[in-house]
């Protein structure tokens, strides 16, 4: 009895582990992403490591600022797994966003990581919104070499509040984290949410939802 009660025992702990690995831990030093392979697992199959040069470990350019002369005034560049197939298996990824004067990251969530961001230059006002029922809006303005941390899947955005340009640097606990832009998400989907659904659960007339849904150029 106290050696199968043992056993129920270690399956609670090793479940419990499993429940709280996002991916899978590396079984060997590293496990290049195969982009041809027809394996499907999650993540990508590994390459064989005869053919693993130094360049699938390599990106280069995250220096460059980037274009932020759009409707949102910021620019992301976010290479994940596809642009750094040396990523595969290890969990991480990284991103940089340049910022105009008053330029926003729009509400968004990473459904498959949390996030460490660093301000590299200018003021950034950011802040995080806790689940149901609370609804908590936690937020701070930044400086140049503030850091904060967003936690697993909360929706997250960020404004440049200061007279110049801004950049930040963040840092995600997945390989490919994603990203799910909650107004884009919700009134650009194909095929579009029932109208009477958004008019509802925005409390506003349809034809504003109408106005949402349409196409922007």
């Amino acid at each position: 009895m106290a050696n199968f009660m043992l056993i129920i025992a270690m399956n609670i702990i090793f479940a419990f582990f499993v429940v709280l690995a996002h991916e899978p831990s590396p079984l060997q030093d590293f496990c290049v992403a195969d982009f041809n392979s027809t394996v499907m697992v999650n993540g990508f199959a590994c390459l064989d490591p005869k053919q693993v040069t130094a360049d699938h470990f390599l990106f280069r350019g995250l220096n460059i600022p980037g274009n932020t002369s759009n409707p949102l005034g910021s620019f992301v560049n976010r290479p994940t797994v596809f642009e750094i197939p040396g990523l595969n298996t290890l969990g991480i990824s990284t991103v940089r966003v340049d910022y105009a004067p008053g330029g926003v990251v729009p509400p968004h969530r990473h459904p498959r990581a949390s996030e460490i961001l660093t301000v590299l230059e200018g003021t950034v006002f950011v802040g995080f919104v806790t689940s149901d029922p609370e609804n908590r809006l936690v937020s701070k303005t930044l400086d140049k070499g503030d850091v904060f941390v967003i936690p697993f899947g909360l929706i997250h955005f960020q404004q440049n509040v200061g007279q110049g340009n801004a950049v930040t640097m963040a840092f995600l606990s997945s390989q490919n984290p994603g990203v799910i832009a909650i107004a884009n998400t919700v009134f650009e989907s194909k095929p579009e949410i029932d109208d009477r659904v958004l008019a509802k659960a925005f409390r506003v007339d349809k034809s504003f939802v109408h106005q949402l849904q349409a196409p922007h150029h």
